[in-house]
């Protein structure tokens, strides 16, 4: 897969991330983060623990605020370092949807609730609508009969898959998955990723960050690897993951692929 070029006007961009900064108390996790992400394409961030990569993930959504820095998400900008009304906050999250690590679902409500829950009281949207969405997005992640089920009654793989689906009924014209996988023994790895697999294929905007570096290398069109809160290194996975720049790059991947 090939990444645009940052500077091919050509290019429809769908997100823009520029100058993002971020600090817990003292501790200062992004410092200066720039990036874009074309539509239709897959971008991968991967790096060691504790190098900004989910928060980073967490300001394209406002999950957590940046503390400076301009971020556009589709046709919404929000400059992070002056006031933005709650009701443009609310625009800029509704561009996105979100695949947590620990699924999130509510546990009192059905496999078919979970899912209609952001359309019907977040969107307004008719609950009929909702439904037939719900149910062609069950399919779709192998969990149509599934949907009268309860959470406790599935897999961990399968409440994930319920979690992307989730995401993708609210129609975000992006999905932020932060390590969709982490969570799940590794048996149930294969199921989840295979999904977010397809969705790549038909061409939805994703941002993922992962620690499955096979993943990254076959499904995302560009990779950002993080360290100290900075991207040191970014690239199509054959120039960031095949063939790396950057000593800490090397280090990291080495490390990674082949554990003692």
């Amino acid at each position: 897969m090939t990444e645009p070029r940052d500077d091919d006007d050509s290019v429809e961009y769908r997100v823009t991330a520029e100058g993002v900064e971020k600090a817990f108390g003292d501790n200062k996790v992004l410092k200066g983060v720039s990036f874009k992400v074309a539509r239709g394409t897959a971008t991968a961030i991967i790096g060691p623990s504790g190098s900004g990569k989910t928060t980073l993930l967490r300001t394209l959504n406002a999950l957590d605020r940046a503390d400076a820095g301009v971020i556009r998400v589709d046709d919404v900008e929000i400059d992070f370092a002056t006031p933005t009304p709650k009701p443009e906050v609310r625009r800029f999250q509704s561009r996105s949807g979100f695949v947590f690590q620990g699924h999130n679902l509510f546990p009192h409500k059905t496999v078919l609730q979970n899912v209609i829950e952001g359309p019907v009281i977040v969107q307004k949207r008719p609950r009929d609508e909702a439904v037939a969405d719900a149910v062609e997005l069950l399919d779709q992640v192998g969990l149509k009969e599934k949907q009268d089920q309860y959470p406790f009654q599935l897999s961990g793989g399968q409440q994930q898959r319920v979690g992307i689906a989730r995401a993708l009924a609210l129609k975000p014209k992006l999905v932020l998955f932060d390590e969709p996988t982490s969570a799940l023994d590794p048996e149930l790895v294969g199921e989840v990723l295979s999904v977010i697999k397809d969705l790549a294929v038909e061409g939805w905007t994703m941002v993922v960050v992962t620690h499955e570096i096979q993943f990254a290398k076959q499904v995302s069109n560009q990779v950002l690897f993080t360290d100290g809160g900075v991207i040191l290194e970014k690239g199509t996975p054959a120039e960031v993951i095949g063939n790396p720049k950057e000593d800490r790059t090397r280090q990291f991947l080495e490390r990674i692929l082949n554990p003692l």
